[in-house]
């Protein structure tokens, strides 16, 4: 048994990846994915796992896509409930930690090469231990200022997805009113997630009075192809997406850059640039020269959340 190895896990909707690490990294070749539908929680799959591997962990941390408080966190979408005592005694290890996967981003964005990133505003060059911003756009919504100071990280948790989503012009007004009579008090979320793609194409069906709503994934086919509506609601979606990012970005100075991810915006992110995210999110009257400092990245490693946990078990380790 290897007792300086730790084991990491990101469980999402539907798949929950595993991975060894040691001194902060993953080692990508001991990565496995199970499907969450055939096992009724983490500590099975941590089990089978640590099994297979014949490994004792030193320490093992956690994410998922759900509310964490005070090591116990409840996924949305699943029916499962992380612990860190319950982890604890079933593998051993000396050291557990629970977090959102959000948080789990956070953690990794300042270990990312470029090879992890694309490229979307240049801005400035980062100073070493300036502020970064995280922005999921995925089945939900959310976003988080990520504070680093003499090698320690802090990823305050939020919900910032349920902001309410404010107007700019006459065509956003009638798209809200139709949120508020359709879902209820609209948020940001409403429009900035998979669902909010669905109900952006199903406004602009009922705005020109033609089309039948569809999927995301439709939505995206019929934007590629040129299907109109699909690429109007897409160019709505990015435009919105510039101008909370651009709002997010005033709130939390983010020199150390923005990172965008989430399977939403990896889908829509070879896009951003012709559909107007540029200039939603430096549309700020006076500031919009000031704008222009704040590098824009898209996250396309598939194991960012992964290595969030390795580099956020480093730092405990380290105290």
């Amino acid at each position: 048994m290897t007792q300086e190895l730790s084991v990491v896990a990101d469980i999402g909707g539907t798949n929950t990846r595993v991975a060894l690490s040691r001194d902060g990294k993953i080692l990508e070749d001991t990565i496995q994915r199970y499907r969450n539908a055939e096992n009724t929680g983490i500590g099975p799959i941590l089990g089978d796992y640590l099994g297979a591997q014949q490994v004792t962990p030193a320490s093992v941390c956690v994410d998922m896509a759900g509310p964490v408080h005070d090591g116990v966190g409840t996924l949305t979408n699943l029916d499962w409930t992380v612990d860190a005592a319950s982890l604890r005694a079933e593998t051993g290890a000396a050291r557990v930690a629970v977090l959102n996967d959000l948080q789990a981003q956070g953690f990794a964005v300042a270990h990312l090469g470029h090879d992890s990133l694309s490229p979307v505003l240049t801005g400035r060059t980062a100073a070493k231990d300036a502020v970064r911003l995280v922005v999921n756009v995925g089945t939900g919504l959310n976003a988080v200022p990520v504070y680093t100071q003499a090698g320690r990280t802090m990823v305050p948790p939020a919900e910032a997805g349920h902001i309410s989503l404010l107007a700019r012009t006459a065509e956003e007004l009638r798209l809200i009113d139709w949120i508020a009579e359709h879902h209820g008090q609209p948020g940001v979320e409403d429009v900035l997630s998979g669902r909010g793609l669905e109900r952006l194409y199903a406004w602009v069906c009922h705005d020109e009075g033609v089309g039948v709503p569809l999927s995301a994934a439709e939505v995206m086919t019929g934007f590629e192809t040129g299907q109109p509506r699909a690429q109007r609601a897409a160019r709505l979606f990015v435009q919105i997406l510039g101008r909370y990012t651009g709002d997010l970005a005033l709130t939390t100075l983010p020199f150390g850059g923005i990172f965008l991810v989430g399977g939403v915006v990896r889908h829509i992110g070879p896009h951003l640039r012709t559909l107007g995210f540029a200039g939603a999110f430096a549309d700020k009257g006076r500031f919009n020269a000031y704008m222009t400092q704040f590098p824009v990245d898209l996250v396309t490693d598939d194991y960012a959340a992964l290595r969030g946990c390795a580099a956020h078990l480093a730092e405990l380790t380290a105290r």
